[in-house]
């Protein structure tokens, strides 16, 4: 199986707490940020997507702290596809720093919003692979 997908970012001063440790939103930021890199690297844009009526939702997410971050911490944000037979799919990542440690794991459940119908596509899996130059990022 192949690596996931990962982005490089560093933690920035601003983002940390009164602690001097990232902040516990800013984790959902990177998670976030790693999900539309893979969405753009794949060949798919925001634009493109609404352009199709349909946009990603976030359904639920965990997120299980390991060891803090702090400001000038460079980490890797991975982002894995598992897809289901069903109107969902499950997104998992991990934050680690480049000396190996995992600081956090990410588990969340999305979905593809049909915008005018304001419901999930019966099938997210198709849209992404209709739509992506490089549908191999989605595992797909």
């Amino acid at each position: 199986m192949a690596e996931p997908f990962s982005v490089a970012v560093t933690v920035r001063g601003y983002e940390t707490d009164v602690q001097g440790h990232l902040n516990q939103s800013v984790y959902l930021q990177y998670a976030e940020h790693a999900r539309w890199s893979l969405l753009q690297a794949a060949g798919i844009s925001q634009t493109e997507l609404i352009g199709k009526g349909v946009g990603p939702v976030a359904l639920e997410t965990t997120i299980r702290y390991k060891r803090e971050l702090r400001a000038g911490d460079e980490v890797e944000v991975t982002c894995d596809f598992h897809w289901g037979e069903g109107k969902s799919f499950r997104i998992e990542q991990t934050i680690r720093k480049t000396d190996g440690t995992v600081s956090a794991e990410i588990s969340a459940v999305g979905g593809l919003l049909d915008l005018k119908e304001r419901r999930l596509v019966a099938d997210p899996r198709e849209y992404f692979r209709a739509l992506a130059t490089d549908p191999r990022l989605f595992g797909l």
